[in-house]
């Protein structure tokens, strides 16, 4: 099981005190697994955004440091900028990366706004996919009237009380938190300093006003350059390109042309794709004719032979016989499911294609598909679990000085030794779908190779034992045992499944192949 990330891309009202800039990125790195992938500052918008990734814990300990740090060297009464805020900290999105659903960013802005409402006493308001109410899912509703409207408003208006936090803005203003999907945030400067032509553009081109959908705009002046300043909140259903080719068609309107783009933050690859196959027309275009789209999937399937799973047999046993304590019991499960599926697809391949199973062959055929699906990914579940031991062992050794430490290390053991319990119980729910393969080969293959099949079910069946002691050795050691108990639910209907088809196999094994069993 992979390990699950988040994104989170916080928008800090600061660009022209680089100090204080890198202040904050130095707070979001001081966490352990949170990666800083980039940094964008605009002097005129005097704004600055980051773009950080890593576990969901991880990524909501860095956002929470974020925040505090800016509250603590961001005064918004003397901030002036082009970019509309009402914070210090304005906006803070979750984006669901691997492994993590929208409900689980969800959940994440939740946790930090009121984390950051009660310890920071800044007001919260919760967007997007996180809003508590309708007229709180666009971002440009709740800023309408920025930091000083806001001031004004919050204590006597009751539709800007926040989701958490004080009924008063203080220095710090207040923040927008919530959970989105990606957005490119991508600027485009037109061949004229009237900021009256990029406000017209933008009108044209965003959604809120008739324009192009999933495109949000507005008309700056930057460097004594027009900018139509957008956030193209669907790139798969609005290119890029479109909305580009839709701003060359309004500036001409106006007499004027596009002079440069520009792109906050990250995009995603699949974007600049699109744009490159829309201008130069290629209508067959296929991604994998991309020479390094090419060489990354040769690399990822290679990759799926992993250090561990690389090993000659008698590698891989000696490193299980070694001191180290990875490879363990969960990769060695892995490696006997893998085993077991191998065999599935020995007795499929020499039962397609003779002559005496043809009435069979086609179910064949589905089984070898299947085994040699399985069999990859019980392969790939080698490293897989001992990656979730070494994570382990990894919280362990986390920093315990202060109590924020030591809270930050219990929780980061909590989620890595579940993690840990949730690997091997996908790897007893595929050594039961070998079982399940096995007992159909044993059914319907060919007879010289029904031995073949039933040790492709035992071999399984000990895949399973051996996975299932791990999944409960790491639900044990977890604090909150109630949060694995789905878990060992799990385990145990996989466990009753398994002995049904042990048993259907060994009556099979006894009337096909003669081979009585005690």
């Amino acid at each position: 099981m992979s390990i699950p990330i988040v994104e989170c891309i916080p928008n800090f009202s600061e660009a022209r005190r680089p100090e204080v800039v890198e202040a904050i990125m130095k707070a979001v790195k001081s966490v352990e697994g949170v990666s800083l992938l980039d940094r964008h500052s605009d002097v005129d918008h005097n704004r600055t955004v980051l773009t950080f990734a890593g576990t969901p814990d991880g990524v909501e300990e860095a956002a929470y440091r974020a925040i505090a740090k800016a509250a603590e060297l961001i005064d918004l009464d003397h901030h002036t900028g082009e970019h509309p805020r009402i914070g210090a900290t304005d906006v803070v999105p979750f984006v669901p990366i691997r492994g993590v659903s929208m409900a689980d960013c969800v959940t994440i802005a939740q946790k930090l706004g009121k984390r950051v409402g009660e310890e920071l006493s800044i007001p919260v308001y919760l967007y997007e996919e996180a809003a508590t109410r309708p007229g709180r899912k666009n971002l440009e509703d709740i800023r309408r009237g920025e930091y000083e409207g806001l001031k004004e408003e919050i204590a006597t208006n009751p539709e800007r009380a926040p989701d958490f936090g004080p009924m008063r803005v203080g220095p710090a203003g207040a923040t927008v938190i919530g959970a989105r999907q990606f957005l490119i945030a991508y600027n485009v400067y037109l061949t004229t300093g009237d900021v009256e032509v990029a406000k017209k553009v933008a009108k044209a081109v965003r959604h809120s006003s008739g324009g192009l959908r999933y495109v949000k705009a507005l008309g700056l002046l930057v460097e004594g350059q027009a900018q139509v300043s957008m956030n193209l909140t669907d790139f798969h259903h609005t290119p890029v390109a479109r909305v580009v080719e839709a701003i060359h068609r309004e500036a001409r309107r106006y007499g004027v042309e596009v002079h440069h783009s520009e792109l906050v933050g990250l995009i995603p690859q699949e974007a600049l794709v699109d744009a490159a196959q829309w201008y130069l027309q290629m209508d067959q275009f296929k991604p994998d004719q991309i020479l390094e789209y090419r060489l990354a999937a040769a690399q990822q399937e290679a990759g799926k032979i992993s250090a561990l799973s690389a090993l000659t047999l008698e590698g891989f046993i000696d490193r299980l016989a070694s001191e180290s304590p990875t490879p363990g019991g969960g990769s060695a499960a892995a490696a006997s499911g893998a085993a077991g599926a191998a065999l599935v697809s020995m007795v499929a391949r020499l039962t397609i294609g003779k002559k005496k199973y043809a009435e069979v062959d086609d179910q064949m055929q589905s089984i070898l598909e299947k085994a040699e699906h399985l069999r990859a990914e019980l392969t790939s579940a080698v490293q897989e679990d001992a990656e979730s031991y070494n994570a382990v062992v990894s919280a362990f050794k986390l920093s315990q000085n202060t109590p924020e430490e030591r809270t930050n290390r219990v929780q980061a053991i909590e989620q890595a030794t579940l993690v840990a319990a949730q690997v091997p119980l996908e790897t007893a729910k595929k050594a039961v779908e070998v079982m399940e393969l096995a007992q159909q080969a044993v059914d319907m293959g060919n007879l010289n190779a029904i031995s073949d099949g039933g040790t492709g079910a035992a071999l399984a069946r000990a895949a399973l034992i051996g996975a299932g002691y791990n999944v409960r050795i790491n639900l044990n050691c977890l604090e909150n045992k109630a949060i694995g108990a789905n878990l060992l639910e799990e385990l145990d209907a996989l466990e009753r499944r398994a002995r049904e088809i042990d048993l259907i196999i060994q009556k099979q094994l006894t009337e096909r192949g003669g081979i009585f069993l005690a």
